[in-house]
C-alpha cells in the first residue's frame, strides 16, 4: 500500500482526504482548523490511516501563501513526508477533469489523486535566513515602487504648475 492524504488548506482550517493506496479513498472526508485542538485531531486521523495500511502517510498540498506554514510546521514536527505543489501545476490538473467542481473536499481528493497520477517531490524545508531575505526582497521592491511613483506624481504635477521649470 502506498497511503496518502490530500490535504486542501485555506485560512485557518483544512480539508484532509485520506488515501489507502491508487483509487482506493479511506474514510471520509476531514475537516479541521489550524490549532492545538485541530491539529492534534488531524494527527489522530494520521494515525488511523497508518494503523490500517502498517505505513505511514505522505500528505500533499498546495501552496497557499501563508495560510499552509502552520500546517508544514506541524508535519515536520512530527516528521510526515509532505509534498508542497504549484498553485499553478494543481490549477492544470483539475482543468483536466471534464467536470469543473470547485471546493474544498472536491480540492482535497483531488491533490490526494495527484500523487499517485505526478511524479511529485518532497518538500525542501526552507531556512530561516532565506525566509528573512524573501520578506526583506519583497519589502525593498515595494518601496522602490511607492518611490517611482511618488516622482512621478511630483513630475506629473511640476509640468502642470511650471511648464517651462525643465527650460530653466
Amino acid at each position: 500500500m502506498n497511503p496518502v492524504i490530500g490535504l486542501d488548506v485555506s485560512k485557518g482550517e483544512s480539508h484532509a482526504k485520506a488515501f489507502a493506496d491508487r483509487g482506493t479513498p479511506h474514510g471520509k472526508i476531514f475537516r479541521f482548523k489550524h490549532d492545538l485542538d485541530g491539529l492534534a485531531s488531524f494527527l489522530r486521523y494520521a494515525q488511523n490511516l497508518e494503523s490500517f495500511t502498517g505505513k505511514r502517510a505522505t500528505v500533499v498540498l498546495e501552496a497557499t501563501g501563508h495560510y499552509h506554514s502552520p500546517v508544514v510546521q506541524f508535519l515536520d514536527e512530527h516528521q510526515f513526508l509532505h509534498i508542497v505543489i504549484n498553485p499553478l501545476l494543481s490549477h492544470q490538473a483539475k482543468k483536466a477533469n471534464l467536470r469543473k467542481v470547485k471546493t474544498d473536499t472536491a480540492d482535497a481528493y483531488q491533490l490526494g489523486e495527484m500523487f499517485y497520477k505526478e511524479e511529485l517531490e518532497p518538500y525542501k524545508k526552507r531556512g530561516q535566513y532565506l525566509m528573512n531575505l524573501r520578506y526583506l526582497t519583497r519589502q525593498h521592491e515595494s518601496l522602490t515602487n511607492m518611490y517611482v511613483q511618488a516622482k512621478l506624481q511630483f513630475q506629473a504635477v511640476l509640468d502642470q504648475v511650471f511648464p517651462e521649470y525643465h527650460g530653466v
